[in-house]
């Protein structure tokens, strides 16, 4: 998996397409989006297998648990976002998914369950270019988490800083209404 620091990070140009004027609650939000599916390592501790639905890049990494996410999300926090929902729950959406869509571009673990529950079928991207990043603090403060955070910033960061500059630009030069 790639880091909860690229993760975050691969979020913002999302929220910035989002178009809301609340810019700073959508993007936090679509951060904890972006981070949320690797609360499944808990699973680790309570004895679930890895390869288990319930495992690491299970349940929490499949476009069904990013749909339920957003919505429960858009309905709830963005409730007083009349005419926008629909780019909210865009926006969150993709936030979240794009977790599964990075962990399945790194060169560690079993795959991405992207049909869970529906299916317990794992996959990765043929092209796997981001080192996977260690769990737990530990092991990331080391030589491994090194290599990892210069596999992110050519792999995730700067796409993502070119991306959100982008979307800033053309949110500048079309404004909405015009």
């Amino acid at each position: 998996m790639p880091s909860l620091f690229a993760h975050a990070i691969s979020a913002l140009p999302l929220a910035r397409a989002g178009g809301v004027r609340e810019f700073r609650k959508l993007a936090a939000w679509s951060a904890f989006c972006a981070v949320l599916p690797d609360a499944d390592v808990i699973a680790f501790n309570i004895g679930i297998p890895y390869e288990s639905m319930w495992g690491h890049r299970g349940i929490t990494h499949s476009f069904f648990f990013s749909a339920l996410l957003a919505a429960s999300i858009t309905f709830t926090v963005f409730r007083k976002q009349p005419g926008r929902k629909l780019s909210i729950w865009l926006c969150l959406f993709l936030a979240t998914a794009s977790h599964a869509l990075l962990d399945a571009c790194t060169n560690g673990g079993l795959g991405v369950a992207f049909s869970a529950p529906f299916s317990d079928e794992r996959f990765f991207f043929t092209h796997r270019p981001i080192q996977v990043s260690p769990i737990g603090a530990g092991a990331f403060f080391s030589e491994w988490g090194l290599r990892v955070l210069r596999s992110e910033l050519v792999w995730v960061a700067l796409p993502s800083l070119a991306v959100y500059l982008l979307v800033a630009q053309l949110r500048k030069a079309f404004p909405k209404g015009h």
